[in-house]
């Protein structure tokens, strides 16, 4: 059966200004179905407490607008590749937070960039990843959830720009049960893998199925690129804007093993030409592709 405009589920990342809970009024106004937000700021290590109350007015925003699922993405400043032992201890205490403020709000998964090794090699960096991972999940015994290792762009030493690569993370997690895959589309398109064309494309699927599974993928970045494929640019641009344009994303919506992952846009913000909200635009952009 192919995916239908009703059961896909789009949304973006959205701001949480003036309070976690007013992401979902936001959310309300543009259409979106799911949602991505940072619980805390996200270029600084450390934030004030989570309290009871913000909890609860996010919880029944939440439950008020009908999104979900909601997945947050954590801090840019991890770095649980790091060769360096304090900078690593730092990111993985700074995750743990953020795993224990995702647990209060009942948020399902949480998006991490694996990780840069800094010169020590790729296969020194999935190793300190794996091992940084086994003590955050020894840290947040039982908890719901889920840690979603996104796939990069491939800039500099960073990790995760082949899909395998996500694969050697996930077999070196003693409880690799509690992770799960977020694919960007601008970041594979940058490391190489030209979803344009459908050889290419299937590539990529087979890959996921090969490496980390597909059940594995818990959340769709939808972003166009700024860059060529193989550039290792990590600049997103508007849905059909960019170098991947409807080809590309007209592969992924019409895919009917990846229908039920949710799309969360990352793409600029602003209004158009008209007035609307470019999350809207978007989202329309992305439906339009669907095949009836």
């Amino acid at each position: 059966m192919k995916p239908s405009k009703v059961s896909q589920k789009f949304g973006a990342h959205l701001s949480v200004a003036g309070g976690l809970h007013l992401a979902f009024d936001e959310a309300v106004q543009v259409g979106c179905d799911c949602l991505q937000v940072f619980v805390k700021n996200q270029r600084q290590w450390v934030a004030k407490p989570l309290t009871d109350e913000q909890a609860r007015l996010f919880k029944d925003a939440r439950k008020k607008s009908g999104a979900s699922p909601v997945v947050a993405h954590a801090s840019y400043l991890l770095n649980l590749a790091s060769p360096e032992k304090a900078n690593r201890d730092k990111s993985r205490d700074a995750l743990i937070d953020e795993l224990q403020r995702c647990e209060a709000l009942g948020i399902e998964g949480i998006v991490i960039h694996p990780g840069a090794h800094m010169g020590s090699g790729i296969e020194a960096g999935i190793a300190a990843i794996a091992d940084s991972l086994d003590e955050v999940h020894a840290a947040t015994a039982g908890f719901a959830c889920r840690v979603l290792l996104e796939s990069t762009a491939g800039q500099g030493t960073t990790i995760g720009h082949e899909i395998a690569q996500l694969g050697d993370i996930i077999k070196q997690v003693r409880h690799s049960e509690r992770l799960g895959v977020c694919i960007d589309t601008c970041h594979v398109f940058a490391a190489g893998y030209d979803i344009r064309e459908r050889n290419d494309y299937e590539r990529l699927l087979d890959e996921i199925d090969r490496f980390v599974g597909i059940d594995r993928v818990k959340c769709i970045h939808t972003n166009d690129s700024k860059g060529d494929c193989g550039s290792r640019l990590d600049r997103h641009e508007h849905i059909t804007k960019g170098k991947i344009g409807k080809s590309g994303f007209a592969n992924i919506l019409n895919d009917s093993r990846l229908a039920n992952v949710p799309r969360i846009l990352e793409t600029p913000k602003g209004t158009d030409g008209r007035g609307v909200n470019l999350d809207r635009v978007n989202i329309n952009r992305m439906k339009k592709l669907i095949k009836a």
